[in-house]
């Protein structure tokens, strides 16, 4: 199939959601499909306000047009809200095209995380208006689906992630210095992933933040008995994964929070809040512990044994994640409808 791909989030950028679609793209063309990513660096862009990792494109809409239309998909899907996603929606309702979409980030939170007076209700009605316009929005766990039907949102379907149980895997525990138990964080050092609640917990042994972000330098000089690495990848990064105790995930506006399955795979167990995100992945005793108090919940998931948390991974298939995204997608163009006249030349058989 012809699938373009049309999404704001892509490398350099590092964080779960690029994770998720570069490892879709890598997957689908393995199975012979081809995809057309429309993705920042094939644009002019400027960095977004406080991230300046992020580049957003600028006026995108008519070369989106033109790849688009040179490209000719069988199936649109848009991943994100930002310019490049504005401009493909923009394309495919101006063309009565059929899309998809997927809900990965909750930006009306993100934002409140550094405007606190703003409320969220104008977010949501934007991005009802956004998502309101594909044929399916595809949303990444049962939860969430719940929550966002409560908001309004309508046509939404379950599309489940998986992990790389290949590359996350159980290694030595010999890899990060400090005394036991080691404590790690790994995502986006961001207001909105909350690090602070992690860093102020009373836990005996050391804590790890892997990762980078706009408030990095802030944290790293309030909290200097934590070891802060930087972006990890690859084997590097699973070292560091694997090396953990307790995996420390104190977001609570995750829509689901990937680096818990790698962290999983890796055989190490996780606490978290008991909120949407973690509720999707987490069972009480089983692969970690979830509580308001998360220091209690650190602290209980260092008797959980490393092999149940590696098996609650090994039901997360890459391979059934893509059949569901290939199973979701719609035809871009509405087939015509069936006449009484179908199959049956029109002009007397004269050609």
């Amino acid at each position: 199939m012809r699938i373009a791909l049309v999404t704001d989030a892509w490398k350099p950028q590092v964080n779960g959601v690029v994770r998720t679609l570069t490892t879709l793209d890598t997957r689908l063309r393995s199975l012979g499909h081809l995809v057309k990513v429309i993705q920042p660096s094939l644009f002019t862009t400027l960095p977004m306000p406080g991230y300046s990792e992020i580049r957003l494109a600028i006026w995108p809409d008519g070369q989106v047009r033109r790849m688009l239309e040179a490209f000719e998909p069988e199936h649109i899907h848009i991943a994100t809200e930002g310019p490049l996603g504005l401009a493909a929606r923009r394309y495919c309702t101006a063309r009565n095209l059929q899309f998809t979409t997927s809900f990965h980030t909750r930006f009306p939170e993100y934002l409140k995380a550094r405007l606190p007076f703003l409320p969220t209700g104008p977010g949501y009605a934007a991005m009802r208006w956004f998502h309101g316009g594909a044929t399916r929005t595809l949303v990444s766990n049962p939860d969430l689906i719940e929550e966002l039907q409560g908001r309004g949102f309508g046509n939404l379907v379950l599309w489940r992630r998986g992990v790389d149980t290949e590359l996350f895997r159980p290694m030595e525990k010999d890899f990060l210095a400090g005394p036991r138990p080691i404590f790690l964080y790994m995502g986006r050092v961001a207001p909105e992933k909350n690090i602070e609640d992690f860093l102020r917990l009373d836990l005996p042994g050391t804590k790890y933040v892997v990762g980078d972000g706009p408030a990095r330098a802030e944290l790293e000089a309030r909290y200097p008995a934590a070891r802060f690495t930087g972006v990890q990848t690859g084997e590097a990064l699973v070292r560091h994964l694997a090396s953990a105790d307790c995996f420390v995930f104190p977001s609570r506006t995750d829509t689901l929070g990937l680096v818990m399955m790698e962290a999983l795979a890796c055989g190490v167990p996780v606490a978290a809040y008991p909120v949407v995100g973690p509720t999707a992945l987490i069972r009480n005793g089983e692969n970690g512990y979830l509580d308001e108090d998360l220091a209690q919940a650190a602290l209980q998931c260092l008797d959980i044994a490393p092999e149940h948390c590696r098996a609650s991974a090994m039901g997360w298939s890459l391979q059934r994640s893509v059949e569901e995204f290939l199973g979701h997608l719609v035809p871009a163009r509405l087939p015509l409808p069936f006449t009484l006249f179908e199959g049956f030349p029109l002009d007397g058989g004269r050609r």
